[in-house]
């Protein structure tokens, strides 16, 4: 097989192929001077089991371009199958029509993907679930939550935690996580009056005296997971913690976790760090290399992909 990576995480990239023992295809993928991507893949694919390794991380409409793009230099040089590994799978939260005359962009980027000539996709902790079905070619979600579960057991103390949903949504996510580390499961109920703004309204469950787990698959402006953080303090929570699939991090969410009573947020590699996270005090990126690898490894042996979660 043939591992292909893009500009939007290169540290991934190289991560996963340290594991798999598979060098990266050479491949340019460059800009010209009025900023339209340019991809020519330096070496033979032809026959080969080709992955893509791509996030449609900020910015979203580049990264996407430059996996639409790669594939089809791939198609043309006559790869065998072409499988995109989407780490982070940008466009997820418009995954219906949340307004009249709104698009399902969610539903738009999957027919992209598709129609560039992408045979099966790859990718980790889908916002919505039912986003594989937008896909009319193979696609697995992988999960993150037994990476996720490894690391609470090893920070924090087993007999004190309680694994906590930051809204009604995300509540199975949250209890597959608590079934994993043998914990107790706790809501906050939020309401959201606009895009990017929340007011948390009430904790259901008893908290008091808990190490508690804040679970999601997001953290954009960081403003739900601080006011939960808050709300939980202020139910008798002993500390808070957050364990977040995808730091997208965007405008001041570094500054507002930094500044929180947050004791912790743990995010992966799956959108590349930048530096401000890096530099962050209580923030800690856990790579996702192995999982993503040991995927890629079973796609590319016609291996079974879901007993890596049983």
């Amino acid at each position: 097989m043939k591992l292909v990576a893009g500009n939007s995480n290169r540290p991934l990239a190289e991560a996963i192929s340290a594991y798999l023992n598979v060098p990266l295809a050479k491949a340019q993928v460059k800009r010209f001077a009025d900023m339209e991507v340019f991809v020519e893949i330096q070496e033979n694919v032809r026959g080969e089991d080709v992955f893509i390794i791509q996030s449609t991380s900020f910015p979203t409409n580049d990264h996407l371009m430059e996996l639409l793009i790669i594939t089809d230099a791939l198609r043309r040089a006559s790869a065998r199958r072409i499988t995109a590994v989407i780490p982070y799978f940008g466009y997820a939260r418009q995954d219906r029509k949340s307004a009249s005359r709104a698009p399902i962009s969610a539903k738009l980027v999957a027919n992209m993907i598709a129609h560039a000539g992408v045979d099966r996709v790859l990718t980790l902790d889908l916002h919505a679930g039912q986003i594989q079905g937008f896909f009319d070619i193979p696609t697995d979600n992988l999960f993150s939550a037994p990476i996720l579960a490894r690391d609470i057991k090893e920070h924090l103390d087993g007999g004190n935690r309680m694994v906590v949903s930051p809204d009604v949504g995300g509540v199975v996510r949250a209890r597959a996580l608590a079934k994993r580390i043998d914990a107790q499961l706790a809501i906050v109920d939020k309401r959201r009056d606009r895009p990017g703004e929340s007011e948390v309204m009430n904790i259901i469950g008893d908290v008091s005296g808990r190490s508690c787990i804040l679970v999601d698959d997001i953290v954009d402006s960081g403003g739900t997971l601080v006011n939960a953080a808050d709300a939980l303090l202020a139910n008798g929570a002993k500390e808070v913690y957050a364990y977040i699939t995808h730091g997208v991090l965007s405008g001041g969410a570094v500054a507002r976790i930094a500044s929180s009573r947050l004791k912790a947020l743990v995010i992966t590699d799956s959108i590349m760090p930048t530096e401000a996270v890096k530099a962050a005090h209580n923030i800690r990126v856990i790579s996702i290399a192995s999982l993503m690898g040991e995927a890629i490894g079973r796609t590319a042996t016609e291996s079974s992909v879901s007993s890596l979660f049983d």
